[in-house]
């Protein structure tokens, strides 16, 4: 393959880019030059991992692509293992969750999906409900690690952040307490998700498996009240404050804190998923845009209202805690008509679009571009009308359209544009907007032991949170050891490691043990192309790059159409009483279809491109004995020319002509 400095540069450009890019039709080259006289190239195949955008877009760090392929078939359980419980243990090596996400998560991962490209994303959520609901089915557990540290560690909140947290603590072999002020544990969970979309059986399972694993519990405990944080230091060795926004803000316009029935969107579901609130009033404004809003929205739709109800069952007064309403009569009950309006257009709307397309369907006036400005009274003081105006984005940034405000008549406010913390108790870690302010590795800033995840950091979204305290109980774990933190990788989530993979399989390297010769030395280090303590024709870039779509063979996958679950969702005139699960799960049929739509971005899936397009029969399947995920097949340097027709027709860029580079 010798050539001169000449050839390369004349060949250079032809070789260091795709020579069939996805849509082009016609090249200008000449096919018999570039094939027949490939020998001129420098480069050879080697084979790189990287991260597909999938998993860079999933908050909680899953190996979305590994349990996709597992459930597809491609990568293979070792012992008795069966292939959903393989999935399942890889789903929750990040994420201990499967079946409460696959109902609830928003599902950044589907967005990012390369397979929109070609025709719809893969249907991840519902591939992750069906291999938590199998684990659940099928009694699958955790165990914790089985030697103990001493480590304790006093978790405030037994929400998802909590429960993530104590989930890795505990993997690592450190002890976990949970406090938490409610009965039961799953915060937001449970107390903010109602459960038509969150069945409680679900979430009781998936949060019972964690605290089997050893954890800890203390329920109706108060800090500040049923125990001081000043115990709290001498009796446990870290503090992690994962206690949540529990806390609503109102609308920022007169009149809404004056009047008492203008409430928060989290009082009013806690007040609704704890069984206190069974009706609401006849005329409902909500004010937000986001999942909040809508669970608020549909909630009151579901639960409508009586027409000549007491003035104690008033929807505030339940909210607010000063009194509880009965079992009611479904029959007695009419539809509240219920309002949503939101600063942002529709289109913009946070909420997800299939959450505000059932809200509609469900009866719910949903209004966009629309900004309350003023909260109006009687004489009483109770809110009898939502005074707004509308907005016009034209100029970029939303600015109030003169002369169009109307009134929305209302018997309750509900807002639901925000959270905070409540931080009685604890005095001195909450910052000027009831959060707590903490450094990227989940520190509170010059408070050793003292760690803080979740919302009470930054709401946001429950896979988030769920990452966030994967974070967090690394963090813990090094400060127990007093080791130095890493910095986080560019690409911070959980990656295949084909380290691991082999030392699963029984597949691992030799050990490598240099002489005293020098020469043997020598040899050693530099004769490694065909030692067996050396993993060859590999390059892992996971950590710091995301596979994108134009690294793809696009051609290669054929258009189908994604495998749907099905949702009964009521409609207005149905909506009534209606609290029956909305989703329905996939079969395993269409499970494993679904995930053969994945196109294993970053990862060979075994497709044979590389093996039967090479003209010079230089890649070949690894050894039977040999092969694993991630070590299928292999290039004969021998035989390659450098014409990179394997890495053309890779459909998932794991092939990459890099070899050789400088």
């Amino acid at each position: 393959m010798a050539t001169s400095k000449k050839d390369i540069e004349k060949n250079l450009d032809g070789f260091t880019k795709r020579r069939f890019e996805d849509g082009k039709t016609t090249e200008d080259w000449d096919w018999g030059d570039q094939l027949f006289n490939g020998d001129e190239t420098y480069k050879c195949p080697t084979y790189v991992h990287k991260t597909p955008p999938c998993q860079g877009s999933c908050p909680s760090g899953e190996d979305i692509r590994g349990w996709l392929n597992i459930v597809r078939g491609i990568e293979q359980p070792t012992g008795d293992m069966d292939w959903k419980e393989y999935a399942f243990r890889r789903s929750t090596a990040a994420n201990p969750f499967p079946s409460t996400m696959g109902r609830v998560c928003p599902a950044p991962c589907q967005d990012g999906c390369n397979r929109n490209e070609v025709e719809d994303f893969v249907g991840i959520n519902a591939v992750e409900q069906f291999i938590g609901d199998n684990a659940l089915e099928a009694g699958l557990s955790f165990t914790a690690a089985s030697t103990e540290t001493g480590k304790k560690v006093a978790i405030i909140g037994g929400g998802p952040a909590g429960l993530s947290a104590a989930y890795q603590l505990r993997l690592m072999g450190h002890s976990a307490t949970i406090f938490d002020n409610h009965s039961e544990l799953g915060g937001m969970m449970r107390y903010g998700i109602p459960g038509y979309r969150m069945p409680r059986d679900v979430l009781d399972g998936e949060i019972g498996r964690i605290i089997n694993m050893g954890v800890d519990v203390k329920t109706e405990t108060s800090i500040g009240t049923d125990i001081t944080m000043e115990q709290l230091e001498k009796d446990f060795d870290a503090v992690l404050f994962a206690l949540g926004a529990q806390s609503g803000r109102g609308l920022p316009i007169d009149g809404f804190d004056e009047a008492e029935n203008c409430i928060s969107g989290v009082a009013f579901l806690e007040a609704f998923n704890d069984g206190r609130l069974k009706a609401v009033s006849g005329r409902v404004v909500v004010v937000g845009g986001g999942d909040t809003s809508i669970d608020v929205a549909s909630v009151a739709r579901r639960l409508g209202h009586i027409k000549n109800g007491n003035e104690s069952d008033r929807p505030e007064y339940v909210v607010l805690g000063h009194t509880a309403h009965d079992v009611m009569d479904v029959a007695s009950k009419e539809g509240a008509d219920v309002t949503l309006i939101s600063r942002q257009p529709l289109e913009n709307m946070n909420a997800a679009q299939h959450e505000l397309d059932d809200a509609t369907r469900e009866g719910v006036d949903i209004q966009g571009a629309v900004t309350p400005i003023s909260v109006i009274r009687d004489e009483s003081g109770r809110a009898t009308a939502l005074r707004v105006a509308k907005l016009d984005y034209s100029s970029g940034k939303p600015e109030v359209v003169e002369g169009s405000e109307y009134d929305i008549e209302a018997d309750l406010i509900v807002s639901a544009i925000g959270q905070s913390g409540s931080f009685d108790g604890m005095d001195g870690v909450a910052n000027d907007r009831g959060l707590i302010d903490t450094d990227k590795h989940f520190q509170i800033p010059n408070k050793p032991g003292f760690f803080a995840c979740g919302d009470i950091v930054r709401p946001h979204l429950l896979t988030t949170v769920i990452g966030q305290g994967s974070i967090t109980a690394e963090t813990i774990d090094h400060y127990f050891k007093n080791e130095d933190l890493r910095k986080r990788p560019k690409v911070d989530v959980h990656h295949f490691d084909l380290m691991e993979k082999l030392e699963e399989t029984g597949k691992s390297p030799e050990d490598f043990t240099a002489t005293d010769d020098e020469r043997a030395i020598d040899a050693g280090l530099r004769g490694t192309d065909s030692d067996a303590y050396a993993v060859h024709n590999f390059e892992d870039r996971a950590t710091h790059e995301i596979v994108t779509n134009d690294e793809l063979f696009l051609g290669h996958f054929d258009k189908e159409a994604r495998h749907l679950r099905t949702e009964t969702v009521p409609d207005s005139e149905e909506v009534l009483g209606h609290f029956q699960e909305r989703m329905d799960g996939l079969s395993e049929e269409d499970t494993v279809a679904e995930a053969k739509r994945c196109m294993s971005c970053g990862m060979c899936f075994e497709c044979d491109n590389c093996v039967i397009y090479c003209p010079q029969d230089a890649v070949h399947r690894t050894p039977k004995g040999d092969t694993t995920m991630g070590r299928y097949v292999y290039t004969d340097y021998d035989r390659c020319i450098g014409c990179h027709i394997c890495a053309d027709v890779c459909p998932t860029g794991y092939i990459k002509m890099g070899l050789g580079d400088h």
